[in-house]
């Protein structure tokens, strides 16, 4: 592996979600650990490596098979030197919160310690924190000296992209900000987070110090996403880059047809690498018959090709009992309109499954509009914008940015003098605006979700709870100051409707997305949404290859089918298929499971078969 030749201090491992990160910032960290421990044992000092996670979905701990903590890193048994640490939004805005009203907490009146408690319990409390805990770890001299390496395992690209600009945003922000208080608190306390702020943008900047990790699959969606991280990296000033290609389909001789399909489908997009992407040093590791769990297989992955144990092989798995997504979109369809949220992991296929349900939904007649709330996701890849009753958006953060300080300097600048709209337009410079606005961008698509379909291809989990939170923060703001005669239905209460809303969970047949599935859906219940459905995407045991490989991958998959299947009501299984569902005739096949309509139906002007 070319990227731990000579590895730096800071390691970020980013990507699409699905590619790998976690396994492979896993098997980086312990390799890493390893090696300061053989060191040891020849007379020198050993390696000390921490692995972050900054996914607000993280799962570590599954990984590790620990508990891994939120605020004091953890030893990992086995692994002499390796510690591991969540940086958790939920624990960190308490413990901001903690910060700034313990202290006066007992000294100021009851109703001011409640206000200032209702102040920071936003969304934008819960970045904050997270930014404030994150980039502690990259300046901390204490960490700097206790810790030869930090490894972060991060959220896919969209989240890590907003992470990795906050330390110039804010450090700007407060550098130009001059009316002496700012959502972080009063500026003349703010001196330490300045300069922790702008020692983290020369940190990221400093080649001899970071390094990022760009992990994609050999599929052209991953590769894409890479190159355009790398592109908005490089902005940054972070351009000490590599690229890993993770889970290529090796070369066994087989002929099964889904094998040699996949070969051949990652072979085109290899070749046809974006230009700048194959100028990054590169690594390839091929795609193994085991889940990456547990300390032997992390050890195993970045040691090359892996031998097939005999009996893994000789065992053919049966066909999955298969559920059409036709038949969670009839269910759909009984309401006449509504939203549909497609929920999971990063990687699962959210994007897939949500275009599938809306083309159908097209096909059949319904007004549709298709959205995603996701930074990284473009759905113009997976459907043409031409399709009959379908309509396309993204809620962008920029661009809703952009439109939610247009409008309020638009609304409210007019009854301000000159120092009140200066003060204005320095809160929203904030980063903390952009939160706002996208909260609001997705508040329009649940009312407009009252007359028409509105499906949602949502951001990957930890993203979309942070949504979630920025939901139940403002129903509680508005319950709080409700007059007992006033009736409202806020977001959350369309939410929690299964009438108005309906949540689809996806995940695939592997330990770790069924767990996360599994943590997400006690994470709706917790705020009153009861999932609607779940659909295992991708299912080779569904698909039943013949190739060993593949074959060995399937049998795994079926505890986890099992697993699902008892405890679920409604539930839709689709096989991995040989090409990639993209373009809406691939879309209305996987969705009706495998019964695709004639091309020339798709040109019909109206109603479609």
């Amino acid at each position: 592996m070319h990227f731990l030749e000579k590895p730096t201090r800071l390691l970020f491992f980013t990507g699409k979600g699905g590619v790998g990160k976690t396994s492979l910032a896993c098997a980086t960290a312990v390799a890493l650990a390893d090696s300061g421990n053989a060191a040891g044992m020849a007379g020198h000092r050993g390696l000390t490596v921490l692995l972050v996670s900054t996914d607000p979905a993280s799962n570590l701990g599954q990984v590790f098979g620990v508990t891994i903590g939120d605020h004091t890193p953890t030893p990992i048994p086995g692994v002499p030197g390796l510690f591991a640490l969540n940086i958790n939004p939920e624990a960190a805005a308490q413990a901001y919160r903690d910060r700034i009203v313990g202290p006066v907490r007992g000294i100021l009146p009851a109703d001011t310690i409640k206000a200032m408690e209702e102040q920071l319990s936003g969304a934008c409390t819960t970045e904050i924190a997270t930014f404030d805990e994150f980039t502690g770890l990259l300046t901390d001299e204490v960490k700097r000296e206790k810790y030869d390496h930090v490894i972060f395992d991060t959220a896919p690209t969209g989240h890590t992209l907003r992470l990795l600009q906050l330390p110039t945003a804010w450090s700007d922000f407060l550098g130009s900000h001059h009316s002496g208080t700012s959502c972080l608190g009063p500026l003349s306390g703010l001196e330490r987070q300045r300069q922790q702020y702008a020692q983290a943008v020369a940190e990221l900047a400093n080649a001899m110090v970071t390094t990022v990790v760009l992990v994609a699959r050999p599929q052209r969606a991953a590769l894409a996403e890479a190159e355009r991280t790398s592109h908005e990296l490089a902005a940054l000033g972070i351009v000490n880059q590599k690229l890993v290609i993770n889970g290529v389909m090796p070369e066994d001789g087989s002929h099964d047809p889904l094998a040699c399909s996949l070969r051949k489908r990652e072979h085109e997009a290899l070749q046809t690498m974006p230009t700048a992407l194959g100028l990054l040093p590169r690594d390839q590791i091929p795609l193994l018959p085991r889940n990456m769990v547990g300390i032997g297989a992390l050890r195993a992955l970045l040691c090359g090709p892996q031998e097939l144990p005999v009996a893994t092989i000789s065992t053919s798995p049966p066909a999955a009992p298969l559920a059409p997504l036709s038949d969670l979109i009839d269910g759909i369809e009984s309401d006449g309109h509504g939203l549909v949220m497609v929920l999971g992991k990063g990687g699962v296929g959210k994007t897939t499954i949500a275009a599938a349900i809306a083309v159908e939904l097209a096909a059949r007649g319904h007004d549709v509009h298709l959205t995603t709330t996701d930074p990284a996701a473009h759905l113009a890849i997976t459907v043409e914008a031409t399709f009959p009753h379908l309509t396309l958006s993204r809620i962008d953060p920029q661009v809703e940015r952009d439109r939610y300080r247009h409008h309020v300097l638009e609304t409210k600048a007019g009854s301000l003098d000159e120092a009140g709209r200066a003060l204005l337009e320095e809160d929203l410079r904030s980063p903390c605006t952009e939160e706002i606005a996208v909260f609001q961008a997705f508040s329009r698509v649940l009312q407009e979700s009252r007359q028409k379909f509105v499906v949602v291809d949502t951001a990957p989990t930890g993203h979309t709870l942070l949504l979630l939170d920025a939901t139940g923060a403002y129903h509680r703001d508005v319950v709080r100051h409700l007059k007992s005669d006033v009736r409202v239905m806020t977001p959350l209460m369309r939410l929690q409707d299964p009438k108005q809303t309906k949540m689809v969970l996806v995940t695939l047949a592997e330990t770790t997305p069924v767990l996360e599935a599994e943590a997400l859906e006690a994470d709706l219940r917790r705020a009153g949404i009861e999932p609607w459905a779940w659909v295992i995407n991708a299912s080779l045991a569904a698909a039943g290859p013949q190739a060993p490989l593949l074959a060995a991958r399937a049998v795994a998959e079926w505890e986890h089918i099992a697993r699902v299947q008892r405890s679920v009501a409604r539930l839709a299984i689709i096989p991995l298929l040989s090409r990639e569902p993209i373009g809406s005739q691939a879309l209305l096949e996987l969705a009706r499971g495998g019964k695709a309509p004639a091309e020339s139906w798709l040109a019909a002007p109206d109603r479609l078969p």
